[in-house]
């Protein structure tokens, strides 16, 4: 029953043809079919791209990335001949917005190094933010990421953001001003998105690196990240305040805290035109997750307000397994909504097409 199952079902049969079921009398033989697959031309990753109809990918680097593949690929494009596949980046700034992120102090020398800007200065710091910023467009990027522990914002006067900014950067900042920093900064990112047209990208609420022991071991990212509780209409308000009427400004809004869907996510995207929600996202990318952002969003904010299905799999045969459950999903409530008469039966055609392919074109700026 877990959306695992679903994936990899759908992987074993539509991509590698498999039509038994996987047990233990059929593991090897899945084995060896698998293998000797993955050996072919043909499961090659841009083969894998062209067949999949994939049109574009994204991946989310961070500023001290020096992007290199993301240049190769870009000269393989412009090369007669060579391959068309579109692969963009994000720009992803954690570890060097997050006083809290380990080796923050050296991250700052190393932003400095990349931009030739002063990062022990708020304004040489602010400076090589948006050098970066523009630098990640070349290699096509149209939006930000900020993955924080919560959707907390703030605009505070320029010289209390400097003051701030000089006591976060000597690395003996205390946890509520590495907060407050961070929320400053997501504000900060939101004036410069109006300024080079990045979509702002908003994935709070999760406790990273719950286990210390594999963290000790093996570093972040490694399956220890946990859902917590998210508040957003009081955290997000500063910067609403300043940006939420704003036509050329654009936040998605994610969470892992399924209890803000109707509470609070749907009517601040029902009423500011800045704003729109995300899918299902993480632990509730999965059959009954999607069911429940939809039921939980559609009442308040519509359908238009949301910006259809992208998924973060870090498993690549597993995207079009995602995006086809996402589809079977949402024109399962679809088809509900015409059963009750809630709508009619062409307006849930337009919207499946919608839901799949436009909105997310539309909200990303593709």
């Amino acid at each position: 029953g877990t959306p695992s199952r679903v994936w990899l079902d759908w992987v074993f049969a539509e991509v590698f043809g498999l039509t038994m079921r996987l047990d233990p009398q059929s593991a090897d033989f899945y084995f060896d079919a698998i293998t000797a697959a993955l050996a072919t031309d043909a499961f090659r990753p841009r083969a894998l791209f062209d067949r999949f109809g994939i049109e574009v990918i994204a991946t989310t680097e961070s500023p001290l990335d020096p992007l290199v593949h993301h240049q190769a690929i870009r000269a393989e494009n412009r090369r007669d001949g060579g391959w068309r596949g579109r692969v963009i980046t994000a720009y992803r700034p954690d570890p060097v917005v997050d006083p809290e992120f380990e080796g923050f102090q050296a991250n700052l020398d190393r932003f400095s190094e990349l931009t030739g800007e002063d990062c022990r200065s708020w304004r040489g710091y602010l400076a090589a933010h948006r050098r970066r910023r523009l630098f990640f467009a070349t290699m096509g990027a149209t939006s930000t990421d900020h993955g924080h522990p919560t959707a907390r914002t703030a605009d505070l006067p320029s010289d209390e953001a400097e003051t701030l900014f000089n006591e976060v950067q000597t690395g003996n900042a205390t946890a509520e001003l590495a907060e407050l920093f961070r929320a400053q900064m997501l504000t900060e990112m939101a004036a410069m998105s109006l300024d080079d047209g990045l979509v702002m990208q908003l994935h709070p609420g999760a406790f990273r690196n719950h286990n210390a022991q594999v963290f000790a071991r093996f570093g972040r990212d490694k399956g220890a990240d946990l859902p917590m509780r998210t508040e957003y209409v009081h955290a997000l308000k500063p910067l609403l305040d300043r940006f939420g009427n704003e036509p050329r400004f654009s936040l998605i809004l994610f969470t892992l805290d399924e209890s803000t869907y109707a509470r609070e996510l749907a009517p601040l995207a029902g009423h500011y035109p800045c704003l729109k929600l995300g899918p299902a996202w993480w632990f509730h990318d999965s059959p009954e997750g999607m069911r429940r952002f939809r039921r939980m969003t559609t009442e308040t904010a519509g359908f238009y307000n949301t910006v259809g299905f992208n998924d973060d799999t870090r498993a690549f045969l597993s995207i079009p397994a995602r995006h086809d459950l996402a589809r079977r999903i949402d024109c399962s409530f679809l088809a509900e909504l015409v059963i009750e008469h809630r709508l009619e039966d062409w307006e849930a055609a337009e919207l499946a097409q919608d839901l799949a392919y436009n909105f997310v074109k539309q909200a990303y700026r593709l």
